[in-house]
């Protein structure tokens, strides 16, 4: 297996939701028109609260700072693994816990907080930039470990990042094992082609922007039986988009594309109050047991909490674990 350090530097930020019409222009440059820009990895998450946006250095300069721009402090580097060219057999699990007990778990071990990205396409891994070190020396074991410059893979080595390298933690942290919610909607991952998005700009503009003002001041607690939530990336030429079927209803049928198997997912929701980014192991709380039973997981971080999307036919099963896990802890 391999392991490839992307060349990008990302910054994690938060666009409030009274805030949204200072950045309307800015936002709508980085979806629709990529070659105004060089910005190279963008994704845009609506929740509840905020807008969580994750965009490389380029993409970063369009954000003017104000009161309604979080930013995290950190630059986090995005890792992604590769099975050597080899498909995964089709009976596999699929997403996050495929990664689950190779990179999330061990991580998490050395203290590591990751910010994760399940796509369409892939999974991205972030990590803070100042844990390339531990992150390198705790994976080489398992993973052949490149980084991407411009365009090349370059081999990494553990001790080529090591040198003096002092561990995060000496011990294996004892996470809070949060509350979970579960909305009611169903969710679809898919996928268009970029040639094509001009096509369903107005309807992206429209869910994007416009279709959830009524729902702006809706509190989030445990009687929501749906929730909001859209994301749309554009990574290195890919789209990848999640939304729940009353959106995907709005989009033109021909143009969306999914897995043959037009799978339908629920939503784990993670945290009852905003995570933060410095917590370590929450990731490996929910992928781990998932892992165990073979089931497959899209995992989307945001500013404010975790969200986990799992086949319909597996809640039920994932529920029951979630259960077990608060009750043991």
């Amino acid at each position: 297996m391999d392991l490839h350090i992307l060349d990008h530097r990302l910054r994690v930020t938060s666009i409030s939701k009274s805030g949204l019409e200072q950045y309307t222009h800015p936002l709508i440059k980085l979806i629709f028109l990529r070659n105004r820009t060089r910005c190279k990895f963008f994704s845009l998450t609506e929740t509840p609260e905020n807008y969580t946006v994750v965009l490389d250095e380029e993409g970063f300069k369009e954000l003017q700072p104000s009161e309604h721009l979080q930013v995290e402090g950190s630059t986090w580097l995005p890792l992604n693994v590769v099975s050597n060219g080899n498909a995964s057999s089709s009976s596999q699990a699929v997403g996050v816990t495929k990664i689950a007990k190779s990179v999330i778990a061990p991580l998490a071990e050395q203290h590591v907080s990751v910010f994760m990205l399940s796509t369409y396409q892939t999974d991205f891994i972030l990590v803070r930039e100042k844990d390339l070190a531990v992150v390198v020396e705790t994976l080489a074991e398992e993973f052949n470990v490149f980084r991407e410059e411009g365009g090349e893979s370059v081999p990494v080595h553990s001790q080529d990042a090591c040198n003096g390298l002092q561990r995060n933690g000496r011990e294996v942290p004892h996470a809070t094992v949060h509350p979970v919610l579960i909305p009611e909607n169903h969710f679809c991952v898919m996928s268009l082609d970029p040639d094509t998005l001009p096509a369903i700009a107005t309807t992206l503009i429209d869910v994007l922007f416009y279709s959830n003002r009524s729902k702006e001041d809706a509190s989030v607690d445990q009687d929501m039986e749906c929730i909001v939530f859209f994301s749309f990336s554009l990574i290195d030429g890919y789209i990848s988009l999640v939304m729940d079927t009353e959106a995907q209803r709005q989009f033109p049928t021909d143009l969306l594309f999914t897995s043959s198997s037009g799978e339908l997912w629920r939503m784990v929701r993670i945290g009852g109050q905003p995570l933060g980014f410095d917590e370590c192991g929450i990731v490996a709380q929910i992928s781990q047991p998932l892992a165990d039973s073979d089931i497959s997981a899209y995992y989307i971080s945001t500013f404010s909490f975790d969200h986990a999307l799992v086949p319909e036919e597996d809640l039920a099963s994932v529920t029951e674990m979630l259960q077990t896990q608060r009750m043991s802890s």
